[in-house]
Order: structure tokens, then C-alpha cells, then sequence
């Protein structure tokens, strides 16, 4: 009886060690990831080589578990999320990714335009159809379109670019039907949707999804970009200053080792990131001289003034600078002595 006893007890204990360490919580963690050299990611044809390096800085985020819960409250440079501040109503994981991996692509498209035009290179767009981003609850779409399809016809419209579809089905009528023709993982699919006015806003109607375009940006000298695993926008500063470095022949790092962090749009504004504290964590333990931050224009609760908080608590040897827009840090890049 006493070994019976003794195997129950270690088979609870057991049990419970699992649901310690592996049980999830509705809630997110997030602490310091690390900093990645961008030169093996980032290749022009024919790119300049660079003596130093610039850096792209991550965030690592998992699940929590009862343990990594309670672990987090007690290290520094951990946070705790709740579900639905990481998660958009009724996304799941799957989804979150594939949002995060679009926002990358966006991100990357956003930084060779910038550099080639800041180089003087010729750039164009091909649309080739939109990707779903989205679907909403209790609308014609749930079930039958998902996330990651790539729409390229309405009836007999080929379409080009997100608008082209909202203005198209805009201008039906609540109980009108349409054709949708899309790509799921390479194979064409076809699907008959009803249009149906949105909860709560009777004149608005729609299929209930949201779109992002599918755009291929063309350039002279062609560049990879190996982002598989990349998710997200905030790299989108570090891409465009590696991507200008190979165009042009002065090497912009002077022999530093330059991370930072920050959103990129089309007119090269830099934006706020999350996590910019334990950003500056990976790149001090990377040992990065140089630290870009955007500064949003001076405001005192800018990523720009956390990144020195953090910097400070830390001893950081790092010269943190703020940023607003690509410009500013090529141009504090241009004035550094080479190391």
C-alpha cells in the first residue's frame, strides 16, 4: 500500500511540475531578444562592404505559463501582456504571426524605397492582388475566406490593389452576391459571398474583411532580403540604413558596431516601436556602440527617453541618439569620426 501511495504522490507531483512550467495563460511575456547583424540579411548586387556593422535589435515574446508568470514579476526587463493587448478580437496565434510577417514585408518595402531614392536609384511598383488580413465575425467571409488568401478576381474585376475591391463591392447592395476567386497555399479557389451591411453601421456593407495589397517593389541593383523569420515593423530603420550603406561607396558604420530600432514609412519618418527597453538590453549585450531610438519630435514620453532610462540602469557604455526621420541618422552618421 505504502509504494502505491508513494507512486500517486510522485504522479501528482508530476502533474503539477507540468502545469507549473507548460500550462498557458491568457497572458503574453516579453524580455530582451537580441541583436542581429543585417549585413548576412540584407544583400544588394554588387553592395559596398562595411568595416562595422549595423544591427537589427528583437524582443523575444512567448505565452506565460504559471512559472514564467510569476518569474517576470520578480526580473527586470520582463513584461506582462494580457491577451487581448497582443491579440486583435478574435485573432488567433496563427493569425497574429501572419500579421506580424505582413507588417515585416511592409516594414522591408518601406526601407528599399527609402535608401534607393536617398541613393538616387529608380524604383517602381507591380501590384499583383491583396492579401486578407482579416475577418470579421458574423460577416459573409467568416469560414469561408481566411487569413492569407490572395484575392485576384471579384466576378469577372481582376484586382490590383485593396481599393479596387472596396470600391467594387461598396457599390452593391445589402443581399447582392459576388464571386470571389483566390489563392489559399498555391492553389486558385473560388467562393460566392453575400454583401451584407456591417453590425451597427446599416450603410456601410461589405464581405467583412480587411485587406492589404500585394506589391512588388522593383529596383536596379536587385535585392534579398532574408526576413522569413522576421516578424513585424520595427526594423524598418536598421533595413533602410544597411540597404543605403551597400548603394553608396562612403561606409556609413565608420567602423561601429550601430543598432537601433524604429518604424520606417515611405517619407522616411520614424516611428514608435514596443519594447524599445529591452531593445537597449540586447544591443548593450551585444556590444553596440551606437544606438539609434526614435525621438517623436521631443515628446517627454518618446521610446527616445525610455531607451536612456534604460540605458542608465544598465551602465551602458552605448551613445544612445534620437531619430525622427532616416535623414537624421544618416546625417549624425556622416559627421562620426571612423573608429
Amino acid at each position: 500500500m505504502k509504494s502505491k501511495s508513494y507512486i500517486l504522490v510522485f504522479l501528482c507531483g508530476v502533474l503539477l511540475a507540468g502545469g507549473v512550467t507548460f500550462f498557458p495563460l491568457p497572458y503574453y511575456i516579453t524580455k530582451p531578444g537580441m541583436a542581429q547583424e543585417l549585413a548576412p540579411i540584407v544583400q544588394v548586387d554588387g553592395g559596398y562592404k562595411e568595416e562595422g556593422s549595423f544591427m537589427l535589435t528583437t524582443v523575444r515574446m512567448g505565452k506565460a505559463t504559471p512559472l514564467s508568470y510569476v518569474l517576470a514579476q520578480v526580473q527586470d526587463f520582463q513584461h506582462i501582456y494580457p491577451e487581448k493587448e497582443i491579440l486583435q478580437e478574435g485573432e488567433t496565434d496563427k493569425e497574429y504571426t501572419y500579421r506580424q510577417l505582413h507588417m515585416m514585408e511592409t516594414s522591408k518595402e518601406s526601407a528599399i524605397s527609402v535608401a534607393y531614392k536617398k541613393a538616387g536609384k529608380k524604383i517602381s511598383f507591380v501590384n499583383h492582388g491583396v492579401y486578407v488580413m482579416g475577418v470579421v465575425k458574423n460577416m459573409p467571409a467568416e469560414n469561408k475566406l481566411e487569413v492569407g488568401d490572395r484575392i485576384v478576381k471579384v466576378d469577372d474585376y481582376e484586382i490590383k490593389e485593396d481599393q479596387d475591391l472596396i470600391s467594387y463591392v461598396s457599390k452593391k447592395k445589402e443581399g447582392d452576391s459576388v464571386t470571389i476567386t483566390f489563392d489559399r497555399e498555391g492553389k486558385k479557389q473560388i467562393e460566392t459571398l453575400g454583401v451584407e451591411a456591417f453590425p451597427g453601421q446599416e450603410k456601410r456593407v461589405g464581405l467583412g474583411i480587411s485587406l492589404i495589397t500585394d506589391r512588388e517593389l522593383m529596383v536596379k541593383p536587385d535585392i534579398q532580403m532574408e526576413t522569413d523569420k522576421i516578424g513585424g515593423p520595427s526594423a524598418g530603420l536598421m533595413f533602410s540604413l544597411e540597404i543605403y550603406n551597400q548603394l553608396v561607396k562612403q561606409d556609413m558604420t565608420g567602423g561601429y558596431e550601430i543598432a537601433g530600432t524604429g518604424t520606417l514609412d515611405d517619407q522616411g519618418k520614424v516611428g514608435r516601436i514596443g519594447g524599445i527597453q529591452q531593445k537597449v538590453v540586447a544591443a548593450d549585450q551585444s556590444g553596440a556602440d551606437i544606438f539609434f531610438a526614435p525621438n517623436e519630435e521631443g515628446d517627454e514620453n518618446s521610446n527616445y527617453n525610455e531607451a536612456v532610462k534604460a540605458g542608465k540602469e544598465i551602465k551602458t557604455k552605448m551613445k544612445i541618439v534620437p531619430v525622427d526621420t532616416f535623414d537624421d541618422a544618416v546625417s549624425y552618421l556622416e559627421t562620426l569620426t571612423k573608429k
